[in-house]
């Protein structure tokens, strides 16, 4: 039976995990703490970049001698492989730690394992405490994993009344300096930032992040599907991040860089470009979360196909009453078809409030 104890130092594996968001991909999170015989926190570490240590290590380094005996928890089953760095399940078993406590069991075939082998070994090993909570930190990794896909965020601000914009199509600015200074935190935690044809034309977006020190810039997307959106010159395509333009097979593109050109096959039906290929796409480059920043028509998109695993919405107190909603055409022609949410938090952030939400269960299981 988890004791008080093994929940409080699980919520710490999970606090360190969170450390390591826009800097692993395509590696997962990982916290780690360990505490001695005596119940004693004495390492812990954090899976800190791809190719680095993993947590497992920072925390046992940090320990020392006072491992042996003691408890390891991770967010993670401990992997039972070597890549670039060795097996964690190994040296766990060499510090002598005698019960590991894990969170969520690796989906990865190639690394998983790392239980049975800590078991074979005579340590103890549990699965399972704060799953829930080391997954949605770990979620990103967890369904490029499992779907073979990147996961992706939806974000938008929107007036309480749900428009993107008013009447005369002026957007700037609708939220609150304090939730743009939010979404660069979003964009450092994302490997690619995906705006649509309409965003690029009207707003010129450079889609770096600022602000935030240390950030990895993200993979910058555009998905035009016509190669009108983007012209030489655009903001996009300076040298402050690599970019994509997302263009149909069949579009003229003479005019981007060659390097940064995209070519996908259209949508099936309606207009604009494949999203499943696009995602993976993004995937096999290594891309394991998407920040979609795109408008209501991109984001409609994405909604109808059933891509998108999380929306964060920052509404403004401000009422406009009339101008674009926050979504368009999303395949829903009835109530019954809504995209029902579960809220997940919701935070004042300003003078606005920040709204989280993802797809109930009956919409992941469809999915």
């Amino acid at each position: 039976m988890d004791t008080a104890a093994d929940t409080t130092a699980m919520r710490r594996a999970i606090t360190l995990a969170a450390r390591g968001l826009g800097s692993t991909s395509p590696n997962p999170v990982v916290g780690c703490v360990v505490l001695d015989a005596s119940g004693q926190t004495v390492g812990e570490g954090f899976h800190q970049r791809a190719g680095g240590p993993h947590a497992e290590i920072h925390a046992l380094r940090a320990a020392g001698g006072t491992a042996r005996g003691g408890t390891a928890y991770v967010t993670l089953e401990p992997c039972n492989h070597t890549g670039r760095t060795g097996p964690c399940a190994q040296a766990l078993i060499e510090a002598g730690i005698a019960r590991v406590v894990y969170a969520v069991g690796d989906p990865n075939a190639q690394a998983a394992g790392g239980a049975e082998t800590l078991r074979a070994a005579g340590i103890k090993a549990e699965a399972g405490l704060l799953a829930e909570e080391a997954e949605a930190v770990n979620a990103a990794w967890l369904t490029s994993v499992r779907l073979g896909r990147p996961h992706v965020t939806w974000k938008y601000a929107a007036s309480l009344d749900g428009r993107v914009a008013a009447a005369d199509a002026t957007s700037r600015w609708i939220s609150s300096a304090e939730s743009r200074a939010d979404v660069h935190r979003l964009r450092a935690e994302a490997d690619a930032v995906v705006v649509g044809s309409g965003t690029a034309r009207a707003d010129d977006p450079q889609l770096g992040v600022r602000g935030i020190d240390g950030a990895v810039q993200p993979l910058r997307v555009v998905v035009d599907t016509r190669a009108t959106a983007v012209r030489p010159g655009a903001r996009v395509l300076d040298a402050g991040a690599p970019t994509l333009i997302a263009v149909a097979d069949d579009a003229d593109s003479r005019h981007l860089p060659g390097e940064a050109v995209l070519r996908l096959p259209r949508a099936a039906t309606g207009p604009g470009l494949d999203l499943p290929a696009l995602l993976a796409a993004l995937h096999a480059r290594g891309v394991r979360s998407v920040l979609l920043e795109g408008g209501p028509v991109l984001a409609g998109a994405f909604i109808a196909a059933g891509l998108v695993d999380k929306v964060v919405g920052y509404l403004a107190p401000v009422l406009l009453g009339a101008g674009p909603a926050a979504l368009a055409d999303a395949g829903i022609s009835t109530l019954t078809e809504a995209l029902r949410l579960d809220v997940t938090e919701t935070v004042r952030i300003g003078p606005d409030l920040r709204v989280t939400a993802v797809p109930g269960s009956a919409a992941r299981k469809e999915n």
